[in-house]
């Protein structure tokens, strides 16, 4: 069986029907959402025989309800690529996350859980400079070769993906999900994500980042170690001191932190991967679905 992750809206969806999403609106699904009495053309499964026989016995004479349920429905999935040059960066002796793998197990990952859902899934990434488009509009994952596509997008990809997925809004309605990978070394413009949420999308930023180089800093003063430059590939080697490693490490640590309160300031709740193996990535896309549960239990 494939590894899946479950689609949690922050709220019911109202979609397309039949897929694995709980709906606002009634009909064919697992959820009950209220009981009546019976009218001649319900489905006999439909039946609540429980309550059924307590208001025959309270009334003296038969009487029959049945359950309403909440409708299943099938939200879109479009997954946005941040294929800048640092998410080509990949596995060394020092350096444990392959960023490239890790932005493949994301996608498949993401891929298999909407085909799980029954959804329509589109892919969206600027790795050349132009916007390469696929719409939601076939239950399949992202064509083949895709993820094959360069690390040449500019620094404000996210920025120019969001707004592009605003103008194409007939392909993304209200509570479609979108999936942003990124590092997000470049901080989000806040501005674009908050017109991004007034479409009513489930916006998702999967961070990916190193959690030794990135998140934070290793203790390296006073080591030479090789830096590879991601735009040109070109290894250099680099001096730190004490002071500059400690200097890094602030930064790092400082940037994660102010990441994340800046997407919880928007109601957005990040998934941070900090693996390429498939076990990681799922565990990271878990975690993730059990906050949205938790939090959607807490509003309800």
């Amino acid at each position: 069986m494939a590894a899946v992750f479950p689609l949690v809206p922050r709220r019911r969806v109202i979609g397309l029907a039949f897929g694995g999403v709980r709906s606002a609106r009634r009909g064919i699904g697992s959820d009950v959402a209220s009981t009546r009495e019976y009218h001649p053309g319900d489905d006999v499964g439909w039946m609540d025989w429980a309550s059924s026989a307590k208001l025959s016995a309270a009334r003296g004479n038969d009487e029959f309800i049945v359950r309403e349920r909440f409708a299943d429905e099938a939200p879109r999935v479009v997954v946005l690529c941040d294929r800048r040059p640092s998410m080509s960066i990949a596995a060394s002796q020092l350096r444990r996350l392959d960023k490239p793998r890790a932005l493949l197990s994301a996608v498949d990952l993401i891929g298999q859980s909407a085909l799980a859902a029954r959804s329509l899934t589109g892919y969206l990434d600027y790795a050349d400079g132009e916007p390469f488009w696929r719409p939601p509009r076939s239950e399949h994952r992202a064509d083949a070769g895709v993820l094959e596509r360069p690390f040449e997008a500019p620094d404000d990809t996210v920025s120019q993906g969001l707004e592009f997925l605003g103008e194409h809004r007939r392909d993304l309605p209200t509570q479609a999900f979108v999936f942003v990978l990124s590092d997000f070394v470049v901080p989000p413009d806040l501005r674009i994500w908050q017109r991004a949420l007034e479409h009513r999308w489930e916006l998702v930023p999967v961070v990916i980042q190193d959690p030794v180089w990135e998140r934070t800093f290793p203790d390296v003063g006073g080591v030479t170690i090789p830096y590879a430059d991601p735009a040109t590939g070109r290894v250099v080697p680099v001096h730190l001191t004490l002071k500059e490693a400690a200097r890094r490490r602030e930064h790092n640590e400082a940037r994660w932190d102010n990441l994340v309160r800046d997407f919880r300031s928007l109601g957005v709740e990040p998934v941070g991967v900090t693996s390429h193996d498939i076990a990681g990535v799922l565990d990271a896309f878990l975690r993730w679905a059990d906050l949205r549960q938790m939090w959607r239990g807490a509003l309800a």
